[in-house]
């Protein structure tokens, strides 16, 4: 009897015996077990360490080794059941070639994985601007699509393809089309210096030369202004990049000089009194912070005071408000104190004895 079962052990299939075959598929199960258990074990306790601490970073790593890790080891203990039988040439070949491109499938699956978490990571930092990650898809996007083509030539080379001739091709087309292009690559590059160094972003009211409005709109080639009149200024990214631009939404305070006058027939008493007036009109107001106010000089029809003050943050609407308001108290004060404003006025002196 152990004769018969001898021999039907040592009974060879494909250039290995039905006991060596065996032998591999006990392995195999028993190396898929030890992952299921053994691994994933430790898998779900990292989990919960990761849970319990403020990083995301180990978070994202957990769950790559979940969603890579283990299907890879799936893969690679297949592979190794496979080495331990005696496979023609042509089998073992293709073999390793096949490893060869989950190999390469995961390790660009990893990069991606990490170039997005990066991504993630920058966006909350910049508190989750809509633009940003709107364009940041655009940039995992193209990433996506190089890291593919790459692992896809890097896999074409190692079958044996003669890809040098075609790259150096793509090459010199890559050169010719860059030459041909530069206005577009300029703005291209000026795109991701907006983007990344944050001069402004949709909503902010910018002034750039004698144009003036609210953005709208930043593209890969341009960026659209909707101007005080109501229509769209459409600026290449580069013109902005290269411009003097001042961007008022940034503005922490507005400082704000005005003068107003009052007449030559004003008393000594009462200009000493107009800037104290001011001062406690403009303190009186919790946006407005004030800064000073002088007799400022002696005009050709009226005496000049000019006055400083800031408005707590760049919104233009509330700065005019509060200008508003501190002119129509500066109005109100000067009644009650028979102060006369200044308009433009002539008087002419004729000698007696001209008559």
């Amino acid at each position: 009897m152990y004769t018969h079962i001898d021999k039907i052990l040592n009974y060879i299939f494909l250039g290995n015996t039905l006991q060596r075959y065996i032998i591999t598929i006990c392995v195999f199960i028993l190396g898929m077990l030890i992952i299921k258990l053994i691994v994933k074990r430790v898998i779900s306790h990292l989990k919960v360490f990761a849970h319990k601490t403020e990083s995301t970073l180990d978070d994202f790593i957990v769950t790559l080794l979940e969603k890579v890790g283990l299907p890879l080891s799936y893969v690679l203990m297949f592979y190794l059941a496979l080495k331990s039988l005696v496979l023609p040439g042509a089998t073992t070949r293709v073999l390793n070639y096949a490893i060869l491109g989950v190999i390469v499938f995961f390790v660009v699956k990893v990069l991606v994985a990490f170039i997005g978490y990066g991504f993630m990571v920058y966006l909350r930092k910049q508190k989750d601007d809509p633009l940003l990650e709107k364009s940041l898809q655009s940039i995992m996007a193209v990433i996506r699509i190089a890291l593919w083509a790459g692992a896809v030539i890097f896999f074409l080379d190692n079958l044996g393809f003669k890809i040098s001739a075609v790259i150096a091709g793509l090459g010199i087309g890559g050169v010719a089309v860059a030459l041909a292009a530069q206005t577009i690559l300029k703005d291209l590059f000026s795109y991701f210096c907006i983007l990344f160094d944050h001069p402004f972003k949709v909503g902010d009211f910018v002034i750039v030369g004698d144009f003036m409005g609210t953005i709208e709109h930043v593209g890969i080639k341009t960026t659209r202004i909707r101007s005080l009149g109501g229509e769209m200024l459409v600026f290449s990214n580069s013109d902005l990049t290269d411009s003097r631009l001042r961007n008022y939404k940034l503005m922490e305070r507005r400082r704000v000089v005005f003068k107003l006058g009052v007449v030559y027939q004003t008393s000594l008493s009462q200009l000493r009194e107009i800037p104290k007036i001011i001062k406690n009109i403009i303190t009186s107001n919790k946006e407005a912070v004030f800064d000073r106010a002088h007799f400022f000089s002696y005009g050709d029809f009226s005496l000049i005071f000019e006055i400083v003050y800031f408005v707590i943050g760049g919104d233009y609407n509330k700065y005019m408000d509060i200008q508003q308001e501190i002119n129509f108290l500066i109005k109100e004060e000067f009644e009650k104190r028979g102060i006369e404003f200044a308009y433009p006025t002539q008087t002419i002196y004729l000698p007696k004895d001209t008559f």
